[in-house]
């Protein structure tokens, strides 16, 4: 790679990485010793990073882009989120990024210089959100996107350090799973049987999939003959900017955020005769509004075709709790609800691991460690009958040689 081209004030250059990504840096203004002020963009294609330097000249021009040396913690946050991350996050990520900032950041230290934030404001920051109540899940959350967002500015060069890296932080929490018992998912099945929801709530019991996964799934994702779900989609409802100061919402269709997401889970005769009356129901509905219906291909979906809200189907989940005089628990629970049948029932977690789409099985063994107390209890009484003593003699039990009454030669 030949040498950069020099910049003058309020020009620009793009070239391409070692590690493949391309990069735009624009000189911004002059130091107090004559050395040029600079801010880089990183982009996955040319064009993306070529926007971002158009973008960053033109606020140059505009006298809208804030100099490194004055610029703020909250004016390198949003910087960091619309040039760095929202084109490489996933919406639901980068939405929950933008929340963190909205919330946390920007009103504690959104006012900082950049280069004068110390670790004292982010560990003040830390423990007054964990003295409010906060978890300490999402204190840490709020830490790793503050780590994130430094790391870049060191990397340009706006600051010298990850001041983040000298915090200590609240001991992680592990969150109480509420899991249905066998008896309880019963009820919950027979108190749901008429109800709309009832063929999701069975195939829910029945592979352990996310809220999502369920209400993404299409018929062309079920293989009825084989007997099997291939999850290969979810569906949420993501927040973003209206372009008039305020924020929408809308759902959106997601691939799995990891391999292991994408997966081929088995069904059970029963999960099969069910989802088969199913589809015998919903053609009937086709057929009773017409034109109006809005086919998606969706299995679970409104009377006229269009997706499940996630949070309606929620709320209509726990109605049906109520109705059936059970606990309140979330319809995740009901997730955990599947794999804690399966482990109970002393399926090995490799295997549940699979089902769930989980990417290690070590997060399959933290989240249900709960359960691991009784299948310890269990093999041990195993190895118990296993080692005990032979029956006494007369008992039918052969006894040793050595230890009757006798000598050996």
């Amino acid at each position: 790679m030949g040498k950069r081209p020099r910049r003058g004030n309020g020009e620009g250059c793009i070239y391409r990485r070692k590690d493949g990504r391309w990069c735009a840096v624009a000189t911004v203004g002059r130091r107090e010793d004559g050395s040029p002020k600079r801010v880089s963009f990183y982009g996955k294609t040319r064009q993306e990073a070529a926007e971002k330097l158009t973008k960053a000249l033109n606020d140059v021009r505009l006298g809208t882009l804030p100099e490194p040396g004055r610029m703020t913690v909250g004016e390198w946050l949003d910087i960091w989120l619309q040039d760095y991350k929202k084109s490489s996050l996933r919406p639901t990520t980068f939405d929950s990024y933008a929340t963190i900032a909205r919330c946390h950041l920007k009103p504690a230290l959104g006012g900082i210089p950049l280069k004068d934030l110390r670790p004292e404001h982010l560990q003040r920051l830390y423990n007054d959100k964990a003295r409010s109540g906060l978890s300490a899940t999402t204190v840490r959350y709020i830490h790793a996107v503050i780590g994130q967002s430094l790391r870049q500015a060191v990397r340009n060069r706006l600051v010298a350090r990850d001041v983040s890296e000298a915090t200590t932080l609240p001991r992680q929490d592990n969150k109480e799973i509420k899991p249905l018992t066998r008896e309880q998912a019963q009820r919950l099945l027979a108190f749901a049987k008429e109800d709309r929801l009832y063929p999701a709530i069975y195939l829910e019991l029945s592979t352990g999939l996310r809220r999502g996964e369920l209400l993404a799934l299409r018929w062309d994702d079920l293989d009825l003959r084989a007997g099997t779900v291939t999850v290969r989609r979810g569906l949420v409802r993501v927040r973003e900017d209206d372009g008039r100061g305020g924020r929408s919402t809308r759902l959106l269709f997601q691939e799995p955020k990891t391999p292991a997401g994408r997966r081929v889970i088995p069904l059970s005769d029963q999960a099969l005769a069910e989802l088969r009356r199913h589809k015998a129901r919903q053609n009937q509905e086709k057929l009773l509004l017409g034109a109006a219906y809005r086919d998606n291909g969706l299995v679970f979906c409104t009377e006229d075709g269009a997706p499940y809200d996630p949070r309606n189907f929620a709320r209509r989940f726990e109605t049906l709790l109520k109705r059936a005089g059970l606990p309140h628990i979330r319809f995740h629970d009901a997730r955990h609800s599947f794999a804690t049948m399966l482990l109970e029932l002393g399926e090995h977690p490799k295997v549940v691991q699979q089902i769930l789409g989980h990417s290690r099985i070590g997060v399959t063994l933290d989240t249900y460690s709960h359960v691991s107390l009784d299948l310890e209890k269990r093999a041990v009484a195993r190895l118990g009958d296993f080692l005990k003593a032979p029956a006494a003699e007369g008992s039918g039990a052969v006894v040793p040689e050595d230890a009757k009454g006798g000598h050996r030669s």
